[in-house]
C-alpha cells in the first residue's frame, strides 16, 4: 500500500512532489485548479515535461485527482448539470496528460430533483463525462457523509451507478472515504465492524470496485451525516479501526494484486504524524 495526503499546487503544479516528499508521503493527492471555481492554469508541454521530471526526481509513481467541490449532476439548472459534466470530462482529460492513477468526485446533491429523478440524472450526467474518453486515468465515485440530501452515501446508492457504469473501461470504481463512510452510518471501530462494513460493500457493490480510501478519523458520532474529518487517533474511528482497515486493505491488495492508495485529507498541522501513524500501523 501507498500513503500519502493531499498537497496544494501553489505556484503550480509542478510544486507538489516535492510538497509531498517533504511531508514523507509515497503518494499524493491534488487539485489541477482552485475547488472553488475559476479558469484552469494551463497545461503546456512545459509544465506537463517539468511535473514529470519532478515526479521522478523524488520516486513517484502514483497520485491521484479530486475534482472541485462546485460540481452537482443532480442539479435541476441545465447550466448547472451540464457544466459538470464538461468540467469532470475536462479534469479528466487534465489528470490524463499529468498521468494521474484515478479522479474522484463528490457527485453533489439531490435538493433539486428528489431521489429518483436525480438518480436517473446523475447516471445520464456520469454516462456524458464517459462517453469517448479514452484516457488512462480511472474515473471514482466517492462515497459522501449524506448530509441534507447528497448524492452517494449509501452503498446501494452508489451500487445503481457502478451499474450503470461498469460497461465503460475507463471507469474505476469507488473512492471509499473512511470519515464520510462513518459518518454514514457504516462502524468501522474494531475487526468485527471493519469485517461487516466490506463485507456489505462486496455484497451491494463489489470489492473489485473498492480503489482506493480517503484515511480520516472522524469528529462526530457514527451516522452523524457530517463531513468533520479528524486526525489518526484523535477522533471517533481510532487507532484500533485504522489497524484492522489497513489489514484490510493490505489482504485486499494481497488478493487482487493491485496496489491501493491511502491518502490522508487532514489538517496539514499534524498531517506529518498521521502519515507516519498510518506507515506505523501498515507494518
Amino acid at each position: 500500500m501507498k500513503i500519502g495526503c493531499h498537497v496544494s499546487i501553489a505556484g503550480g503544479v509542478v510544486n507538489a512532489p516535492q510538497r509531498a516528499h517533504d511531508l514523507g508521503c509515497e503518494t499524493f493527492q491534488i487539485f489541477t485548479r482552485s475547488p472553488q471555481g475559476g479558469k484552469a492554469p494551463e497545461l503546456t508541454k512545459a509544465v506537463l515535461k517539468e511535473f514529470k521530471s519532478e515526479m521522478k526526481k523524488y520516486g513517484f509513481e502514483y497520485f491521484v485527482v479530486h475534482a472541485p467541490y462546485f460540481i452537482n449532476f443532480g442539479s435541476a439548472n441545465n447550466r448547472t448539470f451540464y457544466g459538470s459534466i464538461s468540467l469532470v470530462r475536462e479534469e479528466l482529460e487534465r489528470a490524463s496528460l499529468l498521468g494521474a492513477s484515478y479522479l474522484m468526485v463528490h457527485l453533489g446533491s439531490f435538493k433539486d430533483l428528489g431521489k429518483k429523478e436525480g438518480e436517473a440524472q446523475v447516471i445520464k450526467g456520469l454516462k456524458k463525462v464517459l462517453d469517448g474518453y479514452k484516457g488512462k486515468t480511472l474515473f471514482l465515485l466517492e462515497i459522501s457523509a449524506g448530509a441534507g440530501e447528497v448524492i452517494g452515501d449509501s452503498f446501494e446508492e452508489l451500487a445503481r451507478f457502478v451499474q450503470a457504469l461498469k460497461k465503460y473501461k475507463t471507469f474505476g470504481g469507488i473512492c471509499f472515504d473512511t470519515q464520510h463512510a462513518f459518518a454514514s452510518g457504516y462502524d468501522l471501530r474494531n475487526k468485527a465492524a471493519v469485517k461487516k462494513t466490506f463485507a456489505d460493500f462486496e455484497k451491494q457493490i463489489g470489492l473489485k470496485y473498492l480503489q482506493m480510501s480517503h484515511c480520516n478519523d472522524s469528529k462526530v458520532e457514527l451516522g452523524s451525516h457530517k463531513d468533520r474529518h479528524e486526525h489518526i487517533n484523535e477522533g471517533l474511528i481510532g487507532k484500533t479501526g485504522f489497524a484492522e482497515i489497513l489489514s484490510f486493505f493490505k489482504a485486499l491488495e494481497q488478493k487482487s494484486k493491485q496496489q491501493k492508495l491511502l491518502i490522508l485529507e487532514t489538517e496539514h498541522d499534524k498531517v506529518k504524524e498521521d502519515i507516519k501513524l498510518l506507515k506505523k500501523l501498515r507494518k
